[in-house]
C-alpha cells in the first residue's frame, strides 16, 4: 500500500487525520478478511475518505447514516470478495422522549447532553427532533452505553429505546428553485441571494463560522462559488448551485439555485 501516494492530494491536518484513519481501517479489513467501520464522518469528511479509497481497487466502502438523505454517516471500508449482505449495519437508532412541554429544547440542547456524557461528537449521528424528543443515531459500541446513561435533557427526565431505523421520522425536504443574478460568484452574493438575507448579514454569518461550502466552514465572504457547490447553515437548511448560467447584459452573473429547507 503506498500511502504516500493516496494522501498526496489531502490539505490540512484535519483531511490528513482522516487519511491516515481509513488507511489503516482498510489495512486491517484486507488482513483480517472482515469489514472495519470508520467514525461518523460529515459529507466533507466522507468525499475525503472516499477520495482515498478509490486508490484501493482491492478495497470496498459503504456508508451507513441510518436514512437515505442522514448527512452524517460511518462508512464501513471491506475486502471485495466479501459479500455487501452479510455486512452488518454499524449504527443504532434511539428514540428519546419525554415531557418537553414547558422547556425548549433545540438539537444543539440534545447534542450537549449527549456530549456530556463523556461522548466523543464521532460516536454521534444526525439527531431528528420532534416535539417531544428526538431520535438519534449512534455507533453501535455506545448505543448501551447511553441507553443506561442517558437519563435527562435540561433536567426533563427522558426514556430512551433503540427503535429500527424505518422508523425515522424525517419529513420530506421542502424545496425552493431561485432565479437570480450576483455581482459575481462570491459565498455572500451567492449565499445572500440563496437564502434571502443581505449581504452584510451574510457576511456576519460567514465570519462568525457558521457557513459551510461542500460540508467545509468556510471563513472568507470572497471565497469563489462554482456550479453544484452546497452551501449550508445550521437551521436554515442548504442551497444548492444548480446552474451558472453565464453573463447577463448588465454584466451580472446568472444563477440558478436550489434550497432545501
Amino acid at each position: 500500500m503506498d500511502r504516500e501516494r493516496l494522501t498526496a492530494h489531502l490539505q490540512g491536518e484535519n483531511e490528513q487525520k482522516i487519511g491516515a484513519f481509513v488507511l489503516d481501517g482498510a489495512d486491517i479489513a484486507w488482513k483480517s478478511n472482515r469489514s472495519h467501520a470508520t467514525d461518523f464522518y460529515d459529507p466533507y469528511e466522507q468525499k475525503v475518505a472516499k477520495s482515498i479509497l478509490a486508490g484501493l481497487p482491492e478495497i470496498g466502502v459503504m456508508s451507513f447514516g441510518g436514512y437515505r438523505n442522514a448527512e452524517r454517516a460511518r462508512l464501513v471500508i471491506y475486502p471485495h470478495f466479501i459479500l455487501t449482505d452479510t455486512i452488518e449495519t454499524p449504527i443504532t437508532v434511539l428514540q428519546v422522549t419525554g415531557n418537553f412541554s414547558f422547556t425548549e429544547v433545540s438539537h444543539r440542547d440534545f447534542l450537549g447532553s449527549l456530549l456530556g456524557l463523556g461522548l466523543k461528537r464521532e460516536k454521534i449521528g444526525d439527531i431528528i427532533c420532534f416535539d417531544q424528543g428526538c431520535q438519534v443515531v449512534v455507533a453501535n459500541e455506545v448505543a448501551r452505553f447511553i441507553c443506561e446513561h442517558w437519563r435527562a435533557v435540561h433536567q426533563v427526565t427522558i426514556k430512551v429505546q433503540e427503535i429500527d431505523p424505518e422508523q425515522i421520522a424525517v419529513e420530506p425536504e421542502r424545496i425552493k428553485m431561485i432565479k437570480t443574478t450576483v455581482a459575481s460568484l462570491r459565498l455572500d452574493a451567492v449565499a445572500a441571494s440563496g437564502y434571502g438575507i443581505s449581504r452584510t448579514k451574510m457576511v456576519r454569518e460567514i465570519k462568525g463560522d457558521r457557513v459551510k461550502v461542500n460540508w467545509k466552514t468556510i471563513t472568507n465572504p470572497a471565497h469563489e462559488i462554482a456550479e453544484s457547490d452546497v452551501i449550508s447553515i445550521r437551521g436554515r437548511g442548504r442551497v444548492i448551485v444548480e446552474e451558472v448560467r453565464g453573463e447577463t447584459k448588465k454584466g451580472r452573473t446568472g444563477l440558478l439555485l436550489k434550497r432545501l429547507m
